[in-house]
């Protein structure tokens, strides 16, 4: 019975993924083919046309359908997938030597950066090229590409606080009449010239590349646009599964792309006057307004998958203790994926606002946002080769025959692009570059405060000794509980309250929340309870890095194990509230120090990340010189 409910829910997830993890791949036909030809200022010929046509097939079933389908998303951390998951699994390993790993984590963080910076760009080049369209059907348009765009974006992230949940169910049906209409244009195309479908034969694409090395080279920049929102298809494996989004990508979106690109260029061969706008000089005159329009609805899926997936890593990146806790607030009360962080939200508006503003159109916003795909592709060749070794247990040639090939075919995409780099490729990198700065400065500057606990600490064995031993400490009613990160020795929080108000409460619970490698932890693996004596206990809560922390019902379940009445009136939490001052000496450089100050002062406070009753929170301040 389960398995026959699985296959028939299978056709309504494999929908339910077309709308979340293909918006952005298939929105490039609005300007990916044309750019191929814009780019190396390339001349429309039979052997231009049908060399391109080539390299964009070609490159899309080893990319595509090989490497992401065939091979990455068969590395899943219980089932997810993602750049997180992908570093997750890498450090398992214990092929790979510990001082080597730092070189995965940063890896791992180039990616994540980058992914930051592609979504910032997908909506901007997203809605710019849909809606330049308008531009097709009459001039007097031109002029409120700009506003149109900047207008329809806004509403997309203004309605981010309310959640996907209402929008998401129109997705899937939207962007399967999308692929359709794309598919159909393009069939209607080939069908007038059938010589178009010779693409296939790879030959067309060695003869450009041999007889026009340079060109090809060039062209190889734009060709990856045909493949932005791949690392999607695993990035979101974690929500649909393998199976609906190998369907998915099989039976509908490859065929529709395909027949797409081959339907632009069999227009080229008709009508080379066509490369201003080959997508949409597809349509038939009286399908170019629904086309628009289908195409606007299209990019605002894809734009909100992209943003969607920036929530999802910002997330992952916080429960991972990569990122400075900020305010995440909960959509739905059924799906706990459905976050909305609005600082990151409005991060991320501010900055696609920028770049249209900026570009001003999609063709040279292309030059941006191909060089961000290209790096994130290799990043994720580099990873999942190492997997492969360390984590798979391949043999090396094996791991060479795989990594070879792909690891070239990046560095061709990622050295073509970076010629783009003075036109509007530095974009991406400097986004990528402050992220990972960021990155990096939390995951030291972090290493760097629990070094000083730990060399100032007092081990809690010790003081629970000299407490038991000594007969001054006062003890009031209630339970107090302390957040520490460092389990084995004395909260801060616990000493200042010794310190200053010289009492201790009946009941000390030390709480520490531990995020492991894999995404969701069971509730029964939850909680671990330890009694260190009638008045002392440690409590671990276990997560996974996209679970959403909540103390006080962790806290309920622990105390059904310890067998004690679960009160939250006699509760009262007690958080170190740490300042930290830079010093002249070891560590990190100056800027850098700033930076983590900086980022520890702005943190949403422990109450809100951990949910815990503002009006039961206690905190006690401390210095930390770093």
């Amino acid at each position: 019975m389960q398995s026959t409910a699985k296959k028939a829910a299978l056709p309504v997830i494999t929908l339910a993924a077309l709308g979340v993890v293909f918006g952005d791949i298939g929105t490039s036909p609005l300007y990916a083919f044309r750019q191929t030809f814009l780019t190396a200022h390339l001349a429309i010929t039979q052997a231009s046309v049908l060399g391109i046509l080539s390299l964009i097939f070609w490159c899309m079933m080893l990319t595509i359908s090989f490497k992401y389908v065939t091979i990455i998303m068969r590395a899943d951390n219980n089932g997810e997938g993602g750049i997180m998951s992908l570093l997750a699994l890498n450090l398992r390993t214990t092929r790979i030597a510990e001082d080597k790993k730092i070189f995965l984590i940063a890896l791992g963080f180039i990616g994540a950066s980058l992914f930051f910076g592609d979504g910032i760009i997908t909506p901007a080049i997203s809605v710019l090229s849909a809606i330049e369209g308008l531009s097709i059907a009459t001039p007097i348009f031109n002029q409120w590409l700009v506003p149109l765009s900047i207008g329809i974006l806004a509403g997309l992230f203004i309605v981010q606080r309310h959640g996907t949940g209402t929008m998401g169910k129109f997705f899937g049906p939207l962007t399967l009449l999308w692929f359709l209409a794309i598919g159909g244009a393009g069939l209607l195309s080939i069908i007038q010239t059938p010589f178009v479908l010779a693409m296939v034969s790879p030959h067309w694409a060695f003869n450009f590349v041999v007889e026009q090395p340079f060109v090809a080279f060039l062209t190889m920049g734009a060709v990856i646009l045909t493949m932005t929102g791949g690392e999607a298809l695993y990035a979101d494996m974690g929500h649909f599964g393998r199976m609906p989004i190998r369907l998915a990508w099989f039976l509908i979106v490859l065929p529709c792309l395909l027949l797409n690109y081959a339907g632009q260029g069999a227009l080229l061969l008709r009508n080379p006057a066509a490369i201003e706008n080959p997508f949409y000089m597809l349509v038939p005159e009286w399908g170019l307004y629904p086309m628009i329009g289908l195409a606007t609805a299209a990019a605002v899926i894809a734009s909100q998958a992209v943003i969607t997936g920036v929530f999802s890593m910002v997330n992952q990146a916080i429960q991972l203790r990569y990122l400075p806790r900020l305010t995440v607030r909960h959509t739905s009360d059924v799906e706990r994926g459905q976050i909305y962080l609005p600082f990151i939200n409005w991060a991320l508006f501010i900055s696609v606002l920028i770049l249209i503003l900026l570009f001003e159109n999609s063709a040279r916003l292309a030059s941006a946002y191909g060089v961000a795909v290209t790096m994130t592709m290799l990043c994720g060749t580099i990873l999942i080769s190492v997997l492969a070794y360390g984590f798979w247990r391949w043999p090396m040639w094996k791991v060479a025959l795989f990594a070879v090939p792909f690891l070239t075919l990046d560095l061709i995409f990622v050295a073509s692009t970076s010629l783009k780099i003075v036109s509007g490729g530095w974009v991406p990198i400097l986004i990528g570059a402050i992220m990972y700065t960021i990155l990096m400065t939390w995951k030291d500057g972090r290493a760097l405060v629990f070094n000083r606990l730990e060399k100032d600490a007092l081990p809690i064995d010790l003081f629970i000794h000299s407490i038991s031993m000594g007969n001054e400490t006062k003890f009031v009613p209630g339970d107090a509980i302390f957040l520490t990160g460092t389990p084995n020795i004395v909260p801060h929080a616990m000493l200042h309250n010794i310190k200053h108000n010289k009492v201790l409460h009946e009941r000390n619970i030390m709480v520490t929340v531990i995020t492991r490698d894999i995404p969701f932890v069971a509730q029964q693996d939850r909680i671990q309870v330890e009694k260190l004596d009638d008045r002392f206990y440690r409590i671990a809560m276990y997560y996974g890095f996209k679970d959403q922390p909540n103390i006080p019902n962790a806290l309920k379940q622990a105390y059904e194990q310890l067998e004690f009445e679960f009160d939250m009136m006699q509760m009262s939490f007690f958080i170190s509230r740490d300042r930290i001052v830079h010093t002249v000496g070891d560590g990190m450089s100056p800027w850098r120090e700033k930076l983590f100050i900086s980022m520890q002062r702005n943190t949403s406070p422990v109450s809100d990340f951990y949910q815990i009753p503002t009006n039961r929170v206690v905190e006690l301040g401390s210095q930390i010189e770093i």
